[in-house]
């Protein structure tokens, strides 16, 4: 796996996740689309914590929990959470070693290499991005970005 080439793909998908959130007001940060659906706010900050706890694993050699805060109240809180998560993350992913996407990591999840483990997560950041996208406009919002954002 190239990890500059993954990391450019990542960063791509994780800066629509930003341009989408950058749209989204306050008042919209607990907003659930049916009943015992995870808010809004709650499945942005889902996303973030999955990625590094994903990347984490990859980094340690084995599973590891998410690094990143989940407290919020507004909008503007889970944005910066994105932001600093982020800013984590890619220096993670750059940081990354063959070696390290190349073992054999042990989860709950399962048991893979590395490189395994980071498509799995880009995966299921895409995953819920879309879901994302689909709440958004459930609440109202009709200016939405592109799915990908260089």
């Amino acid at each position: 796996m190239n990890t500059a080439s993954y990391l450019n793909h990542w960063l791509s998908h994780r800066n629509a996740l930003v341009n989408l959130i950058d749209k989204v007001d306050n008042e919209h940060t607990v907003y659930e689309p049916w009943n015992g659906a995870m808010s809004l706010g709650h499945l942005v900050v889902h996303i973030v914590q999955s990625t590094d706890m994903f990347v984490e694993s990859v980094k340690q050699g084995t599973f590891a929990e998410p690094t990143i805060q989940d407290d919020f109240q507004t909008m503007d809180d889970v944005r910066k959470i994105v932001r600093d998560a982020t800013e984590k993350t890619k220096n993670d992913l750059e940081a990354l070693t063959e070696e390290q996407v190349n073992s054999m990591i042990s989860s709950p999840i399962m048991e893979a290499p590395g490189s395994v483990y980071l498509t799995t997560s880009l995966d299921h950041e895409i995953h819920h991005k879309g879901q994302l996208f689909t709440y958004a406009r459930m609440a109202g919002i009709e200016d939405m970005p592109m799915f990908i954002a260089r």
